[in-house]
């Protein structure tokens, strides 16, 4: 599908984001999460992206402050948190153009490293690996294949170890998911 645009959010498109996280996902938990996020500044405005097709919302995605700590350092990243694509449209490049954009946003603004817990067949090829490999670790239980990161930069991931940290929203809405 090549009939559709990428921008950052507008205050208007809240409710149409909040129905794409529900319509994507089936159920409201990272529509709840989105809202939370929002809501706890713990979002970067430019970093909210949507995909609009003929003036309707079609998809979001959404990249939040985190850290990679261990006992030595607190290192700044972004996650990927989450990304929907209305029901109809999916499979059809929506997804894959609000990542691009996205890492590209968040390039842009200077972050170093996206961690996302994603499908491990689709995220690798926008540069995605297994996070723990690189000695980085998930605050919660979860498959190694499924916690990725990605750097942004050459070298992002020299010297950096740790547990990723989430905001809070993440633990009172129970989502992690990409």
């Amino acid at each position: 599908m090549d009939s559709f645009f990428i921008r950052p959010e507008l205050p208007a498109d809240i409710p149409a984001i909040f129905n794409v996280n529900v319509q994507a996902f089936g159920q409201d938990g990272e529509a709840r999460l989105v809202r939370a996020l929002r809501n706890d500044g713990d979002y970067i405005p430019g970093l909210s992206l949507v995909a609009v097709h003929e003036d309707k919302i079609i998809g979001h995605i959404l990249f939040v402050p985190v850290s990679i700590e261990s006992d030595h350092a607190r290192v700044p990243a972004v996650a990927l948190a989450p990304l929907s694509v209305s029901f109809e449209y999916q499979c059809q490049g929506v997804g894959s153009g609000l990542i691009e954009e996205g890492l590209r946003a968040c390039r842009d603004l200077g972050h170093r490293i996206v961690i996302v817990v994603g499908h491990p067949s689709y995220y690798p090829r926008f540069g995605f690996t297994t996070a723990p490999a690189l000695g980085i670790k998930a605050p919660f239980p979860c498959q190694n294949e499924v916690f990725m990161a990605c750097p942004l930069v050459p070298g992002a991931f020299d010297g950096v170890h740790g547990t990723v940290r989430y905001p809070p929203a993440f633990d009172a809405e129970g989502a992690h998911a990409g």
